[in-house]
């Protein structure tokens, strides 16, 4: 994997000393309300309401942000929303996690109200038992052992895209990237390969599409209109719950059909580890709890770690040079395979996960993080009651000189430890994307084997260039920070040579 060091920082941040001089909820100095933060103008009742563009919410906030520094409010009619950009302060917030801080209440509400308050969005009690339970699953060495299925899977993606390459057909990136990942985290976390990669229609992802762009509008409304009236957008969301968790329990089902037909001394997958802790005396789990983690997998499996892939093919595309030291990297590790032949050689592929890296600190994900305090706590000198609202903005500061060298320029070897690269400034501790402290998202392991595995089998088979003018790709903020498309001609090596071809069709 690629090497990133944690290090304290040279320089503590204001905002990160005032949290230090202030082990308790009350500060010795002087302090502000929340009220006496800088905030955008808004309008009487509604506040800033009507200047928050649901798709564009990470864009408007990071404007606001660079307009009127950090900390700032705004306003959802009375209820302010504090804004902040300093990471090292994000870092202490995730490491008081889950005692003193908390996601947003309303959004462990909301996603109660779907049937998807598993892990992501527990707090409290019920979040150690399933982290436990999710972190083995996840776990290097079950990665590991999956490789060969892992294996199998790129190899259908392979074929999938030899195809549209023969048939000179564009490919939707976002969409093949989201059925191999659902299929990547049926097959390991439940046992049961969808193989959505192989049909055309009639897919889980189509009805799993509507769910965190939805999410996203419900957890930031003003109040829980759904609860009153149905909008056509809450209807069809309606429609897509009822066929998710169809396939969610029917997965359940016949999970515990082959548990009762051919037991095992030790659970084979997370399901199924699931279900046993779920069956055990005294346990306190229910089967709405275990449906409520396998669709949080579902969920956060296709959507993350696919979006982070795709917002790679802009820089990727635009770049000839560094796309034939990709091809000549893959060729030198899988030879004449069309998949990397074992887990073993992935170890050297760190140009493709640095690449990705790269294209997160410019495109994160994971663009905004929200919390909540427990309890009164005072950051810097402000005072925040328990239940503040709090958003972390994850770009400001990777674009920061302070933190990276040359931080407008997309430079991948920023994240490799070579010989001869300088690397200047560089504080990975302002990159965010997978968390930080006991919340760090469990499944990093397996999303960097998913980036290194993809991304070779790609780059080794075929050139790629943009289907349309990148410029037309917009930042679409639907819970995660996702493109609006990324449309690409793929050309098998034999078609374009061994030199890449890029351009725009």
């Amino acid at each position: 994997m690629v090497s990133v060091e944690f290090r304290f920082p040279r320089q503590v941040t204001h905002e990160t000393r005032g949290w230090l001089m202030s082990a308790t909820s009350s500060c010795r100095t002087h302090y502000r309300q929340v009220a006496d933060l800088p905030c955008p103008k808004g309008l009487p009742f509604l506040g800033n309401l009507h200047q928050l563009s649901p798709t564009k919410l990470h864009l408007v906030l990071e404007h606001w942000a660079e307009e009127l520094g950090s900390p700032f409010r705004f306003q959802i009619c009375r209820m302010p929303v504090t804004v902040w950009t300093d990471p090292e302060l994000c870092q202490t917030i995730m490491r008081e996690r889950p005692h003193r801080y908390r996601r947003y209440a309303s959004m462990e509400s909301v996603l109660a109200e779907i049937g998807c308050n598993g892990l992501f969005s527990a707090e409290g009690a019920a979040w150690e038992p399933q982290r436990r339970l999710i972190m083995q699953a996840l776990s290097i060495p079950h990665v590991k052992a999956f490789y060969p299925s892992l294996k199998a899977i790129t190899e259908r993606l392979y074929l999938r895209w030899q195809r549209a390459a023969a048939q000179g057909t564009i490919v939707e990136m976002t969409e093949d990237l989201k059925r191999y990942t659902v299929d990547v985290t049926s097959s390991l976390a439940f046992g049961e390969d969808p193989r959505t990669l192989e049909m055309n229609r009639g897919v889980i992802q189509e009805h799993l599409a509507l769910i965190f762009p939805m999410l996203m509008n419900r957890i930031n409304a003003p109040f829980p209109y759904w609860r009153y009236v149905r909008l056509p957008r809450d209807r069809r969301l309606d429609s897509a719950l009822l066929e998710v968790h169809r396939y969610v329990r029917d997965m359940m089902r016949r999970a515990r059909e082959r548990m009762r037909d051919d037991p095992s001394d030790s659970p084979r997958h997370l399901l199924e580890a699931m279900l046993a802790l779920r069956d055990a005396p005294g346990s306190g789990v229910t089967d709405d709890q275990v449906a409520a983690n396998v669709l949080t997998l579902l969920l956060a499996g296709e959507d993350t770690t696919a979006n982070s892939v795709a917002w790679t093919l802009l820089y990727i595309a635009a770049d000839p040079d560094l796309q034939q030291r990709l091809f000549e990297t893959a060729r030198g590790v899988l030879g004449s395979a069309r998949v990397c032949p074992e887990y073993s050689s992935l170890k050297e592929l760190d140009l493709f996960e640095a690449v990705c890296t790269e294209t997160g600190r410019l495109r994160p994900v994971a663009a905004v993080n929200s919390f909540e305090p427990l309890e009164d706590v005072c950051l810097s000198d402000i005072m925040l009651p328990a239940g503040t609202k709090m958003f972390f903005l994850n770009r400001p500061a990777t674009l920061d000189e302070r933190n990276f060298s040359h931080p407008e320029q997309f430079d991948p070897d920023r994240w490799l430890h070579e010989p001869g690269h300088r690397r200047e400034t560089h504080e990975p501790r302002a990159y965010l994307q997978f968390g930080a402290g006991p919340r760090v998202c469990p499944g990093r392991h397996l999303a960097s084997v998913e980036m290194r595995l993809v991304l070779s089998m790609l780059i080794a088979n075929f050139s790629v260039r943009m289907a349309v003018d990148p410029d037309t790709i917009k930042e679409v903020t639907a819970f995660t920070m996702v493109p609006s498309a990324m449309p690409v001609h793929l050309s098998t090596r034999q078609q374009s040579g061994n030199r890449v071809l890029s351009g725009v069709a």
